[in-house]
Order: structure tokens, then C-alpha cells, then sequence
């Protein structure tokens, strides 16, 4: 039932069953049967169907409401287990944006292991929304990751950087002589994006929606094949990091990226839960601060 519930909180928050299974990573025929059979159980009606829409009923706000404190007591109470079992073999859980191009987090974990070397450090990488899931659901203690929403009192949120675009192009481009390109400037050549197969929508959205890019998108699994498809002149990588240059002698070029004439900017942020701020932490958090 603790699956059907939070398959609930994300139809709720989402306001959609398209955008809250895209969220949980199942069909949205799963995740409407997976509410109607937590509704049998119940029995009781939490949400209101019409005609494409929904409504949440009295008693599915009040379910929503409670429940939220029930799934998050339920998570810390595995954290706390968890740790209980590993209290002589202590570790941390990292997660880090996929394509981010800067090396801090490289350095943080290598001073961090250097000064810790008993504790066991586990790795993850994704898109933004692979990398809050992970964290929402307690299987990592810490992410590296972009901000695309309001910070939530829920978390600790640590702005790490605030980097202006770039944009990564081979060096046969006419646009890699450029001192800085437009987004409206990019509309005929494809927009290289690193993503798994199941956030590859959610990442062509926010590009295209929020950063304005109009190209057409083409995807890899990971950094080092998005550069070889722009080293090939296959099309240009929006630069995620705090705008780095590739490694020497790579016949590509870093272009600043405006809309509308202006930098765009982002934020770089280390995120974690605020029932969460254990001693490895804070501590790993710090380092990461530092190499900013």
C-alpha cells in the first residue's frame, strides 16, 4: 500500500497522471490502476475523475495531508535502520548532475576519501528529476544538482555556484568564432542533451520551455558521447557546470549563450534532507563548497 500512496502524493502534487507517471517512471494506465486499487482498499473515493480532469475529494485532501507525514516518517525510519546496521561501516550517499563538465565534485570526493578513507562512498549520477527522486526516497544522503524550482524547507539547499551558459560547439563551426550566440541563433542546429532514456523528455522540456532553445534535440547516455556527436559537428551541447572547457587539444570551442541579448544564468546547489544532516554530511558538503 506504501507504493499505491506514494503514487497518490505524485498524482496530487503533479496535478496530472501523465506528468506524476513520468515522475515514477511507470505507464499512466499503471498508476491509475495502482490509485483505484488504493481507493478499493480504502473504500472510499480520493479522487474525483470528470472528462480528462480530476478533482481531489474532502477525504482524498485530508489522505494527502497525513499521508505526506506518514511516507516521511516511514523513509526516515529506514534511514535510521539502515545506519543502525552500518554503524561499523559507515558510508555516504552521493548523487551528481549527469553531464555536469566541472571537476569539483571530482575534487571534493577525492579530498573527502583522502581525510575519511574508512568511510565507503557510493556514486550515482542522472537528470535533474532521477537525482531528487533519489533523494526524496532516502537512497542517497546528498546531490549535486541544478535548480529548477523553489527551494523546499524540506532540504537543506547550499547554492554552490551561479554560472552563466555556454554552450559547447565543434571548432568547424562558424558559430565557435563567436564571442557569444542567441538562443534564437541555434534554431537550425541540433541541441545535444544528456539523458537516459526515460528523462529525456522531462530535459527536452525544460530546455526548449525554460531556456528557450527551439532546435531540434538529439540525446546521449553520457558525456563523453554527447562531445564525440559535437566533435563530429552533429549539433551543440548546452555546458552543464560552472563552464569549464573541455580537456586540452579537444577541437571544441565554449560559447557564451544569451536570450535576448542577456546571459542566462544558472544555480548549482548541493541538496539534502533537513532530517538528514549527519556528520559525513555536512562535512562532505563543506569540501564541495570549497572547491567552488
Amino acid at each position: 500500500m506504501l507504493k499505491q500512496i506514494k503514487y497518490f502524493q505524485a498524482v496530487v502534487r503533479c496535478g496530472s497522471f501523465t506528468r506524476a507517471a513520468e515522475e515514477c517512471y511507470i505507464s499512466q494506465s499503471a498508476i491509475s490502476q495502482q490509485i483505484q486499487a488504493l481507493e478499493q482498499e480504502l473504500g472510499i473515493q480520493l479522487l474525483a475523475r470528470g472528462n480528462r480532469k480530476f478533482s481531489v475529494t474532502p477525504a482524498g485532501e485530508h489522505f494527502y495531508k497525513k499521508s505526506l507525514a506518514l511516507t516521511a516518517d516511514f523513509e526516515k525510519l529506514c534511514r535510521e535502520t539502515v545506519r543502525i546496521a552500518h554503524e561499523d561501516d559507515p558510508q555516504l550517499c552521493i548523487g551528481y548532475l549527469k553531464g555536469y563538465s566541472g571537476n569539483e565534485f571530482q575534487q571534493a570526493v577525492a579530498e573527502f576519501t583522502g581525510k575519511y578513507p574508512d568511510v565507503a562512498i557510493h556514486i550515482i549520477n542522472g537528470n535533474h528529476e532521477e537525482l531528487y527522486d533519489e533523494l526524496r526516497s532516502g537512497r542517497v544522503d546528498l546531490i549535486l544538482n541544478d535548480q529548477r524550482r523553489a527551494f523546499s524547507d524540506e532540504y537543506v539547499n547550499c547554492i554552490l555556484t551561479t554560472s552563466e551558459c555556454c554552450i559547447e560547439i565543434s571548432a568547424r563551426s562558424p558559430v565557435a568564432g563567436a564571442e557569444s550566440v542567441d538562443v534564437q541563433d541555434l534554431k537550425d542546429i541540433p541541441c545535444i542533451l544528456t539523458a537516459s532514456q526515460s528523462q529525456r523528455r522531462n530535459e527536452q522540456s525544460y530546455y526548449h520551455d525554460i531556456v528557450g532553445i527551439r532546435s531540434e534535440f538529439l540525446f546521449a547516455e553520457n558525456l563523453e558521447e554527447a562531445r564525440l556527436l559535437v566533435i563530429g559537428g552533429k549539433g551543440f551541447m548546452p555546458v552543464e557546470g560552472s563552464g569549464q572547457a573541455a580537456a586540452p587539444g579537444m577541437p571544441l570551442h565554449h560559447v557564451p549563450l544569451l536570450r535576448k541579448g542577456k546571459p542566462i544564468k544558472r544555480n548549482y546547489c548541493a541538496f539534502w534532507k533537513e532530517d538528514n544532516s549527519g556528520y559525513y554530511v555536512e562535512t562532505f558538503a563543506d569540501i564541495l563548497k570549497k572547491k567552488f
